[in-house]
């Protein structure tokens, strides 16, 4: 079997069983593959042309790439071996290609403390900039879900993504009353239309906003440490991990979620003590 055959399998069976941006993933992969090996046999390709292909490819990118390329490709084989060709050996399955494409250590974030993203919110005066920042800390949404919403999107106190990273047609965002009356109130007094964005900014403007609100508090603040502190207070207020996966963050699996949940500050550690015994 040559490779293109074996490319244009794999996509059917991806576009018939896997979601969008899985999909997408594998056309980028199989079609960058694809435009060096096409006229290859399959049993053909060797480990050193797979490690040249994956080196290539995702030269100067983060390790997570590099990894998710490798276990993509490798899927490719293995899909292809288990209907196909059984008899055939998995290229990517060697120890120089596991050694070099490994997991990487998992990253502990730093996770402000609650009383910092509050002051961080209620110093900011201008309404455009609070409603933002709300939106992260509050109801868990990345930053380009935030510039991409609409007044059309809210439905009480449910925000509807469309084409959400997640690769779903849809996502709902639940956030707090106050802050829905809040953002209604400020769609209305700046007569934004219904197809138009709320927040009409570039993620630089954005996340510049945000960095610059930290060095007031004298904080170094980023977006998504918004988006981790409304998982990190959740937990800390007792809301089962399970709600905090699919509702806040809306994450496909749970081990993801874990890894916002960060470590325990002396601060946080002090104040549960205290709670629960002081």
């Amino acid at each position: 079997m040559k490779i293109s055959e074996a490319i244009k399998f794999c996509l059917k069976y991806q576009k018939a069983n896997s979601k969008v941006n899985t999909v997408k993933n594998y056309e980028f992969l199989l079609g960058k593959f694809g435009n060096i090996y096409n006229e290859r046999e399959l049993k053909s390709i060797t480990t050193e042309e797979v490690l040249s292909f994956l080196t290539g490819l995702s030269d100067g990118r983060k390790q997570n790439t590099k990894r998710g390329r490798y276990m993509t490709l490798s899927a490719f084989f293995n899909l292809i071996i288990n209907t196909l060709q059984p008899d055939m050996k998995n290229p990517c399955q060697s120890p120089a290609a596991r050694a070099l494409f490994r997991k990487p250590k998992s990253h502990q974030w730093t996770i402000l403390d609650k009383d910092i993203i509050d002051e961080a919110i209620y110093r900011t005066v201008h309404t455009r900039n609070r409603l933002m920042l709300e939106l992260m800390a509050r109801g868990g949404m990345r930053i380009s879900e935030v510039l991409g919403l609409r007044p059309i999107d809210i439905n009480d106190r449910k925000l509807l993504l469309n084409e959400p990273k997640s690769g779903r047609e849809k996502e709902v965002v639940f956030i707090p009353q106050k802050l829905c009356s809040r953002l209604v109130n400020y769609v209305r007094d700046q007569n934004i239309m219904a197809d138009q964005r709320i927040f009409p900014l570039t993620y630089a403007g954005a996340r510049k906003i945000i960095v610059k609100t930290g060095y007031m508090l004298g904080v170094k603040l980023r977006p998504h440490d918004l988006r981790r502190h409304a998982a990190t207070y959740a937990s800390r207020a007792g809301v089962p991990i399970e709600i905090i996966s699919k509702v806040i963050l809306r994450h496909a699996d749970l081990s993801t979620t874990q890894q916002y949940l960060g470590q325990v500050s002396d601060i946080e550690a002090i104040r549960w003590i205290e709670n629960l015994h002081g």
